[in-house]
């Protein structure tokens, strides 16, 4: 375990760690309004839990491995990382605006919570984490603290995505489905370019 960085106070490394939580979560909180628009009903609340636990782990242990790896291992992957991130987010965005043109505005539940998918946006949505995880390594900042909010904060923006992206879609109906691809798609854009 590092050391506490020695100009951090405790309270500015809660402050901080809520920070770069929500920077990361922003992606989290868009995949889940996509996702959300897909639960509607008794079985909305269940959606915006498991969102919740798995953004929220995947984000914070993301961090975490990538304080553990320090700069070795993902020095070899950060040149291409965000490629992978935007071609995962490319190939599910793309399914779910096609999926939504090819309905034809018909009213069909779409499987939102396939387990390889939502693992895939998972990963896809936690790379920038890794990074973050990284820079404690060369801070020497104790990973537990920063590793906890930022999965807890992910948590909450994914959870309150769900139900927002959920009275979006009583509102637009299978729109949201080409809205939620086209979501998906432009934050690929948005990681391939490094923006």
């Amino acid at each position: 375990m590092g050391r506490e960085i020695h100009f951090l106070s405790p309270m500015d490394l809660i402050l901080t760690s809520v920070l770069i939580g929500i920077g990361l979560a922003m992606d989290c909180f868009a995949v889940s309004l996509a996702t959300g628009g897909h639960a509607t009903g008794p079985g909305q609340g269940k959606t915006a839990v498991i969102l919740g636990l798995v953004f929220g782990f995947f984000q914070g242990g993301m961090a975490l491995v990538g304080w553990a790896a320090g700069a070795g291992v993902v020095g070899m992957i950060s040149p291409f990382d965000h490629v992978v991130a935007a071609l995962l987010l490319f190939a599910i965005g793309g399914k779910m605006a096609v999926d939504g043109i090819r309905d034809g505005g018909e009213e069909v539940p779409a499987n939102v919570m396939n387990p390889v998918a939502v693992l895939i946006l998972a990963v896809a949505t936690s790379i920038d984490a890794l990074a973050v995880g990284i820079s404690f390594a060369f801070l020497d900042v104790a990973p537990l603290v920063p590793v906890v909010i930022i999965g807890l904060v992910a948590f909450v923006f994914s959870f309150v995505g769900v139900f927002i992206g959920g009275r979006l879609g009583r509102l637009l109906g299978r729109r949201m489905d080409i809205a939620g691809g086209a979501i998906l798609i432009l934050i690929g854009i948005r990681v391939l370019l490094g923006m």
